[in-house]
Order: C-alpha cells, then structure tokens, then sequence
C-alpha cells in the first residue's frame, strides 16, 4: 500500500487548523503528523517530522511564513511548501516563490482545491490557485521599464515599482490601476518607501526619485 502523505499544518488560528484536521481525518491518503503556531515552531517541526507537505500561513507571530519557508527548505529541500493565506498581492506571491514554495492556495479555496494542492506538492509538483496564477502571468505580460539598476536596493522590486509611478505623478488610485493591486496595498508601499528612504512625504519622495533616474520620459495620469 502506498505510505499516506505526512503532513505538517502551520497557522497561528487554532480554527484553521481544526478545519484542516477535520478534513484529512475521513481520508486515507494523508497524515498529519505536527501542528504549529509560529513561524519558529514550524522550522523545528519540520526539521524534527520531515512532513513530505508543509501547509503555510503567512502571517503569524515571532517569524513569517515565507522566512519559515526558507529555513526549512534550506535544511530539507526536499519538503513541499504550500502557502496558505488570505493575501493574493503580488509581494506575497513573488516573495512565496524566490523563498521556495511549491503552492500557494487562498484561505477561501474549498476543499478539493486544498486536496488537490496537496497531493500535487507531494509529487513534486507545482500548484496555485487559479487567481494566484492570473496574477503571474499578467505580472510577466505587463510591460515594464528598465528602472536604474543600482538606485535603493533597500527597496523591493515591487516598492521600486511604485516609486517610478510615483514620480511619475501618478497618485495612489492610479497607482493600483496600472499595477492592478488594491489600494490599500499601495498605501502600504507608499508608507514603506517614505519609511526606507527616510523622506516625510510625496514631493521629497519625488525629488529623491528623479534624482536616481525614476519617472523620467512617461505619460501623467490622473
């Protein structure tokens, strides 16, 4: 008989993970063999069970999924990663994948979705949830412009991004519209950006930003 699949599932909501023990206890072909909390707990669970499957949340106290994910995959990287989480921003996606996951499923998949990551990962495959890969394959069709390769490093490609629109003129509505990211999550870049470069608003922004080359030779819009 083939061995069930042995999985560990990490979030910091105990309901998650009773939902996810309720759906694996009436199947045969997986095993849940750890549970976890944190960030921290997850990276001694797996070095201790070796699960073939990691179900992973993003956000959770002490260590985030996606440091987890490289700690793991750095000591066993042979174990499946699947991300599971409420965000869908193209941050979350990218960072889940240069960190190693082979999945990445919203919180709100049903159940056979969840399955069918699951048994895929644990065949080394890859798997995302049909949004998740929209958004990636629009991330590689949309055009982009060669921003100064050497200007904040401090930034990451997606803040950089925003900070080219930025000095572009562009505000935060129009901002989400090009990028096609909710403008919550814009604002959130903005306020990283001012944080990283140390600047207390937009035009000192603009005025670093121009400076390095960013925004240069492109339409306003409003």
């Amino acid at each position: 008989m083939t061995e069930p699949t042995r999985l560990l599932i990490v979030d910091d909501h105990e309901l998650f993970r009773a939902g996810v023990r309720a759906l694996v206890r009436s199947l045969t072909t997986v095993e849940v063999v750890a549970e976890s909390s944190t960030g921290q707990q997850a990276v001694a669970a797996a070095l201790e069970t070796q699960p073939d499957v990691v179900l992973m949340d993003i956000q959770m106290p002490d260590m985030d999924g996606i440091e987890a994910t490289r700690r793991i995959l750095a000591n066993s990287p042979h174990i499946g990663i699947i991300i599971v989480t409420m965000f869908e921003d193209d941050d979350s996606v990218f960072a889940a994948m240069r960190a190693g996951a082979r999945g990445y499923v919203l919180k709100g998949a049903g159940q056979d979705e969840l399955m069918r990551a699951i048994t895929a990962v644990a065949s080394g495959e890859a798997l995302y949830n049909a949004k998740v890969a929209e958004r990636v394959i629009g991330f590689f069709n949309m055009p982009r412009r060669d921003l100064p390769m050497n200007a904040f490093p401090e930034l990451t490609e997606r803040e950089r991004e925003v900070l080219d629109l930025i000095a572009q003129g562009l505000g935060n509505p129009a901002i989400a519209r090009r990028l096609d990211i909710r403008d919550k999550t814009v604002r959130n870049h903005v306020s990283n950006i001012f944080s990283k470069l140390q600047v207390a608003d937009r035009v000192q922004a603009v005025v670093r930003a121009r400076r390095a080359g960013f925004g240069v030779g492109e339409e306003r819009e409003a």
